[in-house]
C-alpha cells in the first residue's frame, strides 16, 4: 500500500465538504475519480497526496512517496521562457537538496522521459511553441522525471480535442503497463477514463457521493444513476465503453 484515506472528511479550514472517503491506492494501481466540476474530486485528490489535512479521519502512508504530479494545462505558464528539456528538467529539482543543480544523471533521466512520453525531438524547442497535446506531454515528462511512485494527474484532458485526448491516455496506460508505477487521475470525462483506469471512484459533494470499485461494479446503471442522477447506458462498440445518459426507458 502506497497510501490510504480512512473515513476520512475533506474539506477546508475546519469545514467538511464530504464525509466517509475511505480508500488506498496499491503499487500499480490505476484510478480515476470522476465527478462534476465542483463536486469534490480534486478536495479528495489533494487530501489524498497530503496537500490538504482531513478535517476528520486518518490519511496513513506506511513509507516514503515520491509523487510526479500533473497539474491542469491551463494552470501553467504557457509563455516560459524555458525549452522542452528545461521544463521537464524541473521535475528533478526535488530531489537535488539545497543549492545543488542538476548533473548529467538528471539530465539523462528527462531526456528518458522525453523518451518515454514521445518528444524527445522536441527537446530544444521553446515550451510556448508546443501544441496542448505537445505541451501535456511535457508536463508528463517533467512528473516521471522525479521517479515517481505515484502519477498524480488533475485533469490531465481538459480541453483537449478528441484526437489529442485519446494519445494523452494512450500514453498515460502505455507508462502504467511498464511497471508498478501508480496512477490516479482526477477527471469530469467519465468516458473517457472508463477506457483505461481499472478502478473508478465516482464523487458529488452536492449528493454526498462517494463511491469506489472495480469499472465493473462502477458501470452499472444503479452506480452511474447515482452519480448521474438519471439514466445511463453503457455500451461496447469496437472494444471502447461508451457511457450514454438516456432518456427515461431508453437505455
Amino acid at each position: 500500500m502506497l497510501v490510504r484515506l480512512d473515513n476520512v472528511a475533506v474539506g477546508y479550514g475546519g469545514s467538511a465538504l464530504l464525509e466517509g472517503v475511505s480508500f488506498q491506492v496499491e503499487r500499480g494501481d490505476f484510478l480515476a475519480i470522476v465527478g462534476p466540476n465542483g463536486g469534490g474530486k480534486t478536495t479528495i485528490f489533494r487530501t489524498l497526496l497530503g496537500v490538504l489535512p482531513p478535517v476528520s479521519g486518518r490519511r496513513d502512508q506506511p513509507g516514503p512517496l515520491r509523487v510526479g504530479y500533473v497539474p491542469q494545462r491551463d494552470h501553467v505558464d504557457a509563455l516560459w521562457p524555458l525549452t522542452t528539456f528545461e521544463v521537464a528538467l524541473m521535475g528533478r529539482y526535488a530531489g537535488l537538496g539545497v543549492g545543488k543543480g542538476p548533473g548529467p544523471d538528471d539530465r539523462a533521466k528527462v531526456q528518458g522521459a522525453l523518451e518515454r512520453v514521445g518528444i524527445a525531438e522536441l527537446a530544444p524547442l521553446p515550451f510556448r511553441t508546443l501544441s496542448g497535446g505537445q505541451r501535456q506531454r511535457t508536463l508528463i515528462a517533467r512528473a516521471l522525471a522525479a521517479d515517481p511512485d505515484l502519477l498524480a494527474l488533475d485533469e490531465p484532458t481538459n480541453g483537449m480535442d478528441p484526437a489529442a485526448e485519446l494519445s494523452a491516455l494512450d500514453i498515460l496506460r502505455a507508462l502504467h503497463r511498464t511497471g508498478s508505477l501508480a496512477v490516479v487521475m482526477v477527471s469530469h470525462r467519465l468516458e473517457a477514463v472508463a477506457n483505461y483506469a481499472r478502478r473508478l471512484a465516482f464523487v458529488d459533494k452536492d449528493k454526498g457521493l462517494f463511491r469506489i470499485g472495480t469499472l465493473d461494479e462502477m458501470l452499472t446503471e444503479e452506480a452511474l444513476g447515482a452519480l448521474y442522477g438519471r439514466a445511463v447506458a453503457v455500451r461496447q462498440e469496437g472494444g471502447r465503453r461508451f457511457v450514454y445518459p438516456t432518456a427515461e426507458g431508453s437505455a
